[in-house]
């Protein structure tokens, strides 16, 4: 555990403009319009914001830039955005609408030198690296793609290498875990922040305050990437929804059994009581 403050970050899977959310990166539904969760998160105690546009990442294309533009406008804590960056000239446009880091993942699988150019270009504290860990048999290896595309890499040895190669910042997701709320993978999570020495987010199994807890405690991280926990218990905080955004009935539901409440700080107090070194106001 570091001494450094444990950055909160909320995690925002975007398609279109609007928040979505699954579990395993899979059988994803549109919570409400990403920006009013990233408002109110920003207004309520987040150190950071991450933007991952989840269908750029399988087309191939990013149409975030307009939304990146409205967000940065009024958000004034540091903007991550990741999701089908390709190119030198996709990562310019991103930090041109106003992002402070772009995450990338799938396009440096396929060629770890465009991760060694845009270090050498952007500089290496605004690159991320977003390494998708999936768990099979005991067995860890990276994805390119949600959990679909796996390659036959450890993800503590791509982490070393992307290192290396000019990251500036690790987001370890882990697949298995993510959107199911029981805890993070601390095995992995462990490996991979013990193995570098550049900052490592740990994504993936928030479900109760708890396990934030435990997954700072017993491993290196600088931070945790929180997203189902923050946004179901967010949806208090909104009107009715619009059939045009999601499924309402779930939603309504969902509302229902969650607490009106300022979850991020929360979250940072309970931290604080636990003698975890957190930015708190």
């Amino acid at each position: 555990m570091k001494n450094n403050p444990i950055r909160i970050i909320p995690f925002l899977d975007i398609k279109n403009g609007l928040l979505i959310k699954g579990i395993n990166l899979e059988g994803l539904r549109v919570l409400g319009k990403a920006e009013n969760f990233s408002n109110y998160y920003y207004l309520g105690g987040a150190d950071e914001i991450c933007y991952i546009d989840n269908v750029a990442t399988l087309y191939g294309t990013n149409n975030l830039s307009k939304f990146i533009n409205q967000t940065a406008k009024n958000t004034f804590i540091p903007l991550s955005v990741g999701g089908g960056i390709k190119t030198i000239e996709d990562m310019k446009k991103i930090f041109s609408a106003g992002a402070d880091k772009i995450c990338i993942n799938s396009s440096i699988i396929k060629d770890i030198k465009l991760l060694d150019k845009a270090a050498k270009i952007f500089g290496s504290a605004n690159i991320t690296v977003m390494i998708q860990s999936v768990k099979i048999d005991q067995k860890y290896f990276i994805s390119s793609s949600n959990g679909r595309d796996l390659e036959n890499i450890n993800p503590t040895v791509w982490a070393k290498r992307v290192e290396n190669y000019g990251a500036g910042e690790i987001i370890l997701t882990s697949v298995n875990n993510e959107g199911l709320k029981n805890g993070f993978d601390i095995n992995i999570t462990r490996k991979v922040s013990r193995a570098v020495k550049i900052p490592v987010i740990a994504h993936g199994g928030a479900g109760k305050f708890k396990d934030i807890y435990d997954v700072i405690r017993k491993t290196n991280i600088d931070g945790v990437g929180i997203a189902s926990l923050l946004h179901y218990n967010t949806l208090h905080h909104f009107p009715k929804f619009n059939p045009k955004v999601g499924n309402t009935t779930y939603l309504e539901n969902t509302k229902k059994n969650q607490k009106k409440s300022n979850l991020i700080l929360k979250i940072k107090s309970y931290l604080k009581l636990k003698n975890i070194n957190v930015r708190y106001e």
